[in-house]
């Protein structure tokens, strides 16, 4: 049997509970959270396994969360987004309150905007939406192909085309690029998302990443990359923030990419661990280790492809393997997303599946431009009354 919860956040009357929206602030921690709003520290943090007390931990900074109150101004639920697909759930059940982590349930829209370029792609970009993820995921797509800096001209046109995430009518998440075009010196430049989940330029060649696919050479893939997976035996919904690379004790374990370590030692569950930081807020973990290789330690730098470890079973294993994060400021973010081997070329059947792909995007990209598709602003968030949680039960 699988419990599946489902939050049904629906409009009600103006006796109903009311939902107010917070931003959870720089520095703050989940235990202060809790101090701040009266609620029971014990039973929300200290009674709770060593895998939910860790779910705490990833709370950021920027994130919207939710509180839901009584007519009589307590607390009944709070929502706090973990990721774009878990979230922590505390609700209040007779006289004590309850935890769980539970999916986030999600809307997804494609939005384009066009703009002209007064000074950046990045400045016009954060003017034009005032989102700096829209401008950071632009900027980024293109920096290892084109110099914005020496390149760019005035009156320089670009269009994106993404798709964007909305919970409780908000967006949240970083948006996913489908298609951008940005014009310089006079000549369109374009990169698309492939249906193999990666980017391309107009001619079918890849747009190569910093890191490596496989920090671990000829290994295979055990366990994906999940902000959310129902656990079998502990009967919850759990993350698994990492990709799983199967392996014989003492494979070499080399470095994604280029960078500083900044841990190599035991961490509790992780077992041996490197951290490794890279450019851009970029850091990789390498957990399970059997062993360093000699000279790796904190504050080493490393090349990419150089070995910094050797493949084993300590901490939290079940076998043989490497656990393998990927991590921006802080946050996990699935490494098959991001790391290529090597810049690639479409042929045959691919291709030609990807150039009847290029040629609706470039359709749509030519229809924004034609007609200045401006940037949808959203209205601002007003507080409305909602109804209780719902639980639904599915058995397969």
């Amino acid at each position: 049997m699988i419990r599946i919860f489902i939050l049904f956040l629906l409009g009600t009357s103006l006796f109903a509970s009311q939902v107010e929206r917070y931003r959870w602030s720089n520095g703050e921690t989940y235990l202060v959270f809790l101090q701040n709003h009266n609620l029971p520290v014990k039973e929300l943090y200290y009674n709770l396994d060593k895998d939910d007390q860790r779910l705490t931990e990833e709370m950021r900074a920027g994130i919207h969360y939710q509180i839901l109150r009584d007519d009589k101004d307590e607390i009944e639920q709070i929502l706090l987004p973990l990721n774009d697909e878990l979230q922590i759930h505390i609700y209040k059940d007779d006289n004590s309150y309850k935890f769980e982590a539970i999916p986030i349930i999600s809307t997804t829209k494609t939005e384009a905007f066009y703009t002209t370029i007064t000074s950046s792609p990045m400045y016009n970009i954060l003017k034009e939406t005032g989102s700096k993820k829209l401008a950071q995921i632009f900027v980024a797509s293109f920096k290892h192909s084109l110099n914005f800096k020496n390149d760019i001209r005035k009156g320089d046109q670009l269009v994106m085309i993404y798709e964007q995430k909305y919970r409780l009518g908000e967006p949240f998440s970083m948006p996913t690029l489908k298609v951008a075009m940005i014009e310089m010196r006079h000549k369109k430049h374009f990169i698309y998302l492939n249906d193999d989940g990666r980017y391309y330029d107009e001619k079918g060649h890849e747009v190569e990443g910093f890191l490596l696919a496989r920090p671990v050479r000829g290994a295979r893939i055990s366990s994906y990359f999940t902000k959310r997976r129902w656990h079998p035996v502990l009967h919850k919904w759990k993350a698994h923030l990492g990709v799983d690379y199967a392996a014989r004790r003492g494979t070499p374990i080399v470095a994604a990419g280029r960078g500083v370590v900044i841990w190599a030692a035991r961490m509790g569950s992780y077992g041996n661990l490197i951290k490794i930081r890279h450019a851009d807020g970029y850091e990789t973990r390498y957990a399970h280790l059997k062993s360093f290789r000699r000279g790796i330690h904190r504050g080493k730098r490393v090349k990419k492809g150089q070995t910094i470890g050797y493949v084993g079973s300590t901490g939290r294993s079940t076998g043989p393997h490497l656990h393998f994060e990927l991590r921006k400021r802080g946050r996990p973010i699935n490494p098959l997303s991001v790391v290529q081997v090597t810049t690639k070329k479409l042929k045959g059947k691919q291709k030609k599946a990807f150039l009847r792909l290029k040629k609706n995007y470039d359709e749509s990209v030519n229809l924004h431009l034609n007609n200045k598709t401006a940037y949808k602003k959203r209205p601002p968030f007003i507080n409305i009354s909602y109804i209780h949680l719902l639980e639904e039960k599915t058995n397969e």
